[in-house]
């Protein structure tokens, strides 16, 4: 898919947008600001001191233009007819103390959510922004995961160890897409060839990657929203593989260990596995051989009719929950679309459980006992992480709800074409391409996925976020 950008354009509109956004941020109990004690102590608390100096690693971080809050910095090398990948992690297990008042707040938000009139951090600025942060020439101290890779890409080795790196460069995806494509050197050289490779290695496991387009509200300088959808560059896919292989590392040493929590999703069933086949025959791209992952990895992502593909598919990647165990590894420890064992272990910035995961592994690859506030704490974490996913999902829904509506109000008594994406009984999941909005509406009898409708739009409820249609 293109970029699209789509504009609230009236100010009565844009008024009434930012009240509505503004409301549903505060009935989700999704709070800005911070408690007096829990800044306090995020500024005064000191790191645990690393035993290690990578100093003389020139690390780089790779995020989306303009962040501050910098969970991972890498840096690639030949190793023979291998590599060496470092992996650095903020180390926000060293500044939260145990059952302190940041640790306390921590929990009860869960992860960082993103709306569209600002982001609701899960730490204080001055840690995930600024002391915690790989942000660049500056020394940090980090959790830094060491792999050895083979000549395919495969993990001969790995370990994981505190230790203090300074970054020397905070690249963004589009300006080093536009460099790796002009052939240029520089920290992330090496990213093509090793994210190819380990997507290769997920080939074989028989993993499969969404990769749906990046759907965001954002707030332009002049006050105005828009709906952004852009399809992830190939860095950011080469960068998710070394994020997916320390989750997998991390796994591994926590189910040998006998203790910690994984990120686990089951395979699709038969029946879902049928309904997507004839999603794919309606939409005419049919899935007719292979695994569903190399189906998805052959779509044409200039192909129009990919769009809804991929969003058909996304029943295929539902039920994804977390699983903690002490004593015995459970059952279905795996993450299907991974094809592996899983665990999130790269942002503890932005997402709590990453920071238990980080402590028990530190523990289990040092040799060392696992910490006890860890260890004591973890069956709390699925339900915490589950009401904080909730949150987010709400809040991310109900957000472009409220955008789509008011990018449909000018156009209320008038007809518009969409595209139909997946039929829903009497109802259908559409595509309207200007504005870029997708919505739910009753199509035509006989419309099938694929199928270009005509309906008039009878009502756009900014408040509510919702739309309404007519054949």
């Amino acid at each position: 898919m293109p970029q699209r950008r789509s504009h609230v354009a009236s100010s009565a509109e844009q008024t009434e947008l930012a009240s509505a956004l503004a409301a549903l941020r505060e009935s989700l109990d999704a709070p800005l600001d911070f408690p007096a004690e829990v800044l306090a102590e995020a500024e005064a608390t000191d790191p645990t001191e690393p035993e290690l100096d990578l100093r003389d690693v020139p690390f780089a971080t790779l995020d989306p233009v303009g962040s501050r809050d910098l969970d991972q910095a890498f840096h690639l090398e030949r190793d023979g007819a291998g590599y060496t990948v470092h992996y650095a992690i903020a180390d926000v297990p060293g500044f939260v103390e145990p059952e302190g008042a940041v640790d306390a707040e921590a929990r009860r938000r869960g992860q960082t959510l993103y709306a569209a009139d600002g982001r609701v951090p899960l730490h204080p600025p001055i840690l995930s922004e600024d002391r915690a942060s790989l942000l660049a020439d500056v020394d940090r101290p980090a959790l830094v995961w060491t792999f050895s890779l083979d000549a395919e890409g495969a993990v001969s080795a790995f370990r994981l160890e505190r230790a203090l790196i300074r970054s020397r460069a905070q690249l963004d995806y589009v300006s080093t897409q536009q460099s790796l494509d002009r052939g240029e050197e520089g920290p992330a050289t090496l990213l093509p060839e090793i994210g190819a490779l380990r997507i290769e290695q997920e080939r074989r496991r028989g993993g499969a990657s969404l990769n749906l387009p990046d759907e965001e509200v954002v707030r332009a300088d002049d006050g105005t929203y828009a709906i952004e959808r852009t399809t992830p560059l190939a860095v950011e896919e080469w960068n998710a593989q070394l994020s997916l292989m320390t989750g997998m590392a991390a796994a591994s040493l926590m189910l040998d260990a006998g203790v910690g929590i994984l990120r686990t999703m089951p395979r699709p069933d038969d029946d879902a596995f049928d309904t997507f086949r004839h999603q794919t025959e309606a939409l005419g791209r049919p899935w007719t051989s292979g695994d569903y992952g190399e189906y998805l990895r052959t779509l044409d992502r200039n192909d129009p009719l990919t769009l809804p593909v991929l969003q058909a598919a996304a029943a295929l990647f539902r039920g994804a929950g977390y699983v903690t165990f002490d004593g015995e590894a459970p059952r279905d420890a795996v993450q299907a679309a991974i094809a592996a064992p899983y665990a999130h272990a790269t942002a503890p910035l932005r997402r709590l459980v990453d920071r238990w995961v980080l402590a028990i592994c530190l523990a289990v690859s040092t040799g060392r006992e696992i910490p006890s506030w860890a260890r004591e704490s973890l069956d709390e974490l699925p339900g915490l992480m589950q009401e904080s996913g909730q949150r987010a999902s709400q809040l991310n829904a109900a957000t472009i709800n409220c955008v789509e509506a008011a990018l449909m109000t000018p156009l209320v008594g008038t007809t518009i074409e969409a595209t139909v994406i997946e039929l829903r009984g009497d109802r259908a999941s559409i595509q309207i391409a200007n504005p870029a909005v997708t919505a739910t509406a009753s199509v035509p009898a006989g419309s099938r996925p694929g199928d270009m409708v005509r309906l008039r739009v009878v009502r756009a409820d900014i408040a509510r976020g919702e739309i309404d249609f007519e054949v």
